[in-house]
């Protein structure tokens, strides 16, 4: 009878746990720039995408690890042409999530991105393989699954080994949670 009683602890403690996460899928627009006022820079429109997970852990407080491809950089203007640098990041955000109310989330934690492709116009330099950043934004749910996502993700590491930049990004998503 003990054996029974604490299996059904168990399953349900199993259950209850696994209804508080979710797996989603996300996509969008990156706004990116580097942020330096010593070198003149545009900013470029690229795109990210990859996997969302929410760990529900009280009522209105959750963790959120994502994975993504993301592409940032920026056009660099200061040596006589335009020189596009595109740099093809896999970030792991893990954001703490703070729901305002049972639609609209406030979302801020830290970055890790592993550089996997770099793209110049013209040979710009090495870059880091390696981009640390904080990341903030609002998350809406329109309706059970679906969700839009603003957010802004502030580099604080230097992106390029002989330039002073650091990677600055505005993101535009959206998103289906299974």
């Amino acid at each position: 009878m003990k054996k029974l009683f604490l299996s059904a602890i168990i399953l349900a403690s199993i259950e209850g746990y696994a209804q508080g996460i979710k797996v989603g899928l996300k996509a969008g627009v990156n706004y990116a720039n580097f942020n330096n006022s010593e070198i003149q820079t545009d900013a470029i429109t690229s795109f990210h995408g990859g996997l969302v997970t929410e760990f529900s852990l009280l009522k209105n407080f959750s963790l959120q690890p994502e994975l993504l491809y993301s592409t940032q950089g920026a056009e660099l203007n200061d040596f006589g042409q335009q020189i596009k640098n595109e740099l093809g990041y896999i970030s792991i955000p893990v954001l703490a999530k703070f729901y305002l109310n049972d639609d609209l989330s406030l979302e801020i934690g830290p970055q890790a991105s592993f550089l996997l492709s770099e793209r110049n116009e013209v040979e710009a330099g090495d870059s880091n393989t390696f981009d640390f950043a904080v990341a903030g934004g609002l998350t809406y749910k329109l309706g059970k699954h679906f969700f839009v996502q603003g957010r802004y993700g502030l580099g604080l590491t230097e992106p390029k080994r002989d330039a002073a930049v650091k990677n600055s990004v505005l993101q535009g998503s959206i998103g289906f949670m299974f």
